[in-house]
């Protein structure tokens, strides 16, 4: 009995400290990126919007590594804030906004 209660309090902390992505979005790409990430952020990049979760992903991974077009400066200290777990959740909700 032990054993269950433990995995199940394993499972609730997982589920309670997941990454939510459209926080994330919220919180970090709203600014430039606007609602449901309609706009061209700072109208220098492509909209993301409706963007397939490894595009995206792809993307600001290249940013983390200094690599990039216009928005490199901005983006960088951007994502390497984000963990890959956050990274995954807010390209999930970037892919929801189509």
């Amino acid at each position: 009995m032990k054993k269950i209660s433990l995995v199940l309090m394993i499972a609730a902390a997982s589920t309670l400290m997941a990454a939510d992505g459209a926080e994330i979005f919220k919180a970090k790409c709203f600014s430039c990126h606007g609602e449901k990430a309609a706009k061209s952020a700072l109208n220098k990049s492509q909209i993301i919007a409706g963007w397939d979760a490894a595009k995206t992903i792809a993307s600001v991974t290249g940013y983390k590594n200094g690599e990039g077009g216009p928005m490199k400066g901005v983006m960088k200290p951007i994502a390497s804030g984000l963990t890959d777990d956050d990274l995954k959740a807010v390209a999930a909700t970037i892919a929801s906004y189509k």
